[in-house]
């Protein structure tokens, strides 16, 4: 079975602790972790975990199964072959002379990104998207020289009416909660 990334939706009690068993069952079972992101949702309590891991069909099926017998988990979806919208915010600092800035700030807008910071020798620039979309503009400005560069993980989530959230008022530790 051939290995590609998976993307898992993880609902979890926004409790101390959480993330440490979660990324604690992935290094335990040898699964390396792509990207990781957590944050809260509109639910008070919930937060929500988007992980990408490489694995194949039967250790994306281990993987939700683990990640379901954890205390504080809600619910879990693996949803890589849903229909889905994913992104990835990246701030870059680039290197950049006064006239050469104008060509820079061409380029970035290529990519839709924004500027978020000037400075006499120096552009900070804020971009959100696909990977590929960041990594493009990462090659057209690395000319400028790149002095600083840092990415949020994957977020993710199912497109149309139906979604991962959680629709019980109170979920119970570790059980299955139907999804939407």
């Amino acid at each position: 079975m051939a290995t590609a990334l998976c993307t898992f939706v993880v609902h979890v009690e926004d409790r101390p602790g959480v993330l440490d068993r979660v990324a604690s069952l992935f290094r335990r079972r040898a699964f390396n972790i792509d990207s990781l992101n957590v944050g809260r949702t509109h639910e008070p309590g919930v937060s929500r975990m988007t992980i990408v891991a490489a694995a194949d069909r039967d250790t994306a099926l281990r993987i939700t199964a683990n990640l379901r017998k954890l205390v504080n988990v809600l619910d879990v979806q693996e949803i890589t072959d849903k229909p889905s919208v994913t992104r990835t915010l990246a701030l870059l600092k680039i290197d950049v002379a006064p006239e050469r800035r104008a060509e820079a700030m061409q380029l970035a807008e290529v990519f839709r990104a924004r500027v978020v910071d000037v400075s006499p020798s120096a552009l900070m620039l804020e971009i959100t998207g696909t990977q590929d979309k960041i990594d493009g503009l990462v090659s057209v400005l690395r000319p400028f020289g790149i002095t600083e560069m840092v990415q949020t993980g994957v977020v993710a989530m199912t497109r149309g009416a139906d979604g991962t959230a959680l629709r019980d008022a109170n979920p119970t530790p570790g059980g299955d909660v139907p999804a939407a």
